[in-house]
């Protein structure tokens, strides 16, 4: 039985029916010229080929909400709130470019940095491929596949999506201090390219990305075999709600500081000297923040 909580084919069916209620085929399907309209290029087809923009408003507001559904009934266990478009001018989070979902412990769009517990980049789109068949009584959606039948990159398969997220993750890491202990997740719901297997490990061995998460169990029919995660946990494919929520809770509930910074082996011999004559290990830590200057007050 699916869980409700993670993509499946149901969702992107539920996403085309809503769709069509306000937009036409044209604007969500690539149309073929004898009227065929395909969720992408089939990887058979050699006809003439068109682009297609106007999808992308429709399933990045529906991915959004869907994530904000989901991080909601986490949020509830912190006492908290998803909230969907959130503004923060200290983390360069603007009306133009805002968080596309954040837990906080305040419902508002507008927040201060100290009340935001976390920062998710929703990288989803279509995964699988359908065709819209129109008949006289009603349209019919028929899959035709997976995301290897067709000639898309979905979600963080796509070289761009990765490139943004990437980007928009280290502004709000080197925006402010304040950034250095809000985690920054990247939701999606494809595994990513091998090629950037490493780099989203390295990602997240530096502090910069807490993991880029996928919340699509199955995204190749007939248990096609897809990467679970990578060798460093950069990449992680969720199979249930509950490992995900577990997942989170853990990120969330013990407070961690993001660090960076090109020191000498001198500058730090002697951070970690001066650090070491505090009692607790929580007050050496702070301490050696402080000396890399990434604590405000010590």
């Amino acid at each position: 039985m699916a869980d409700n909580h993670l993509w499946t084919k149901e969702k992107e069916v539920d996403f085309f029916t809503k769709s069509l209620e306000v937009a036409s085929p044209e604007q969500l399907f690539y149309t073929t010229k004898n009227r065929k309209y395909y969720a992408y290029w089939p990887k058979n087809y050699k006809g003439s080929k068109t682009t297609l923009q106007s999808r992308n408003a429709f399933i990045g507001a529906y991915t959004e909400k869907w994530a904000q559904s989901v991080l909601k009934d986490v949020a509830k266990d912190l006492g908290a709130y998803a909230v969907r478009n959130v503004v923060c001018e200290e983390l360069e989070l603007t009306k133009g470019s805002p968080a596309d979902v954040a837990i906080c412990k305040k419902d508002s769009v507008f927040q201060e940095p100290e009340n935001i517990l976390a920062l998710f980049e929703v990288k989803m789109s279509i995964v699988w491929n359908w065709e819209l068949i129109k008949e006289k009584s009603q349209n019919r959606l028929e899959c035709l596949g997976d995301y290897k039948t067709h000639q898309g990159n979905p979600g963080l398969l796509r070289s761009d999506s990765m490139l943004k997220a990437i980007g928009k993750s280290i502004s709000v890491r080197i925006s402010s201090i304040e950034s250095a202990k809000i985690p920054i997740v990247i939701l999606g719901n494809t595994p990513v390219m091998k090629s950037y297997y490493t780099k989203v490990d390295n990602l997240r061995n530096y502090g910069i990305i807490q993991g880029f998460w996928s919340l699509n169990p199955a995204p190749l029919d007939n248990n096609g075999e897809n990467i679970k995660t990578t060798k460093g946990n950069g990449f992680v494919r969720f199979d249930s709600f509950s490992d995900f929520n577990d997942s989170l809770l853990n990120l969330l509930k013990e407070e961690r500081t993001f660090f960076a910074g090109m020191k000498t082996k001198k500058q730090l011999g002697k951070a970690i000297e001066i650090s070491n004559k505090e009692e607790t290990y929580e007050r050496k830590a702070e301490r050696f923040l402080n000396l890399m200057g990434m604590e405000k007050n010590v």
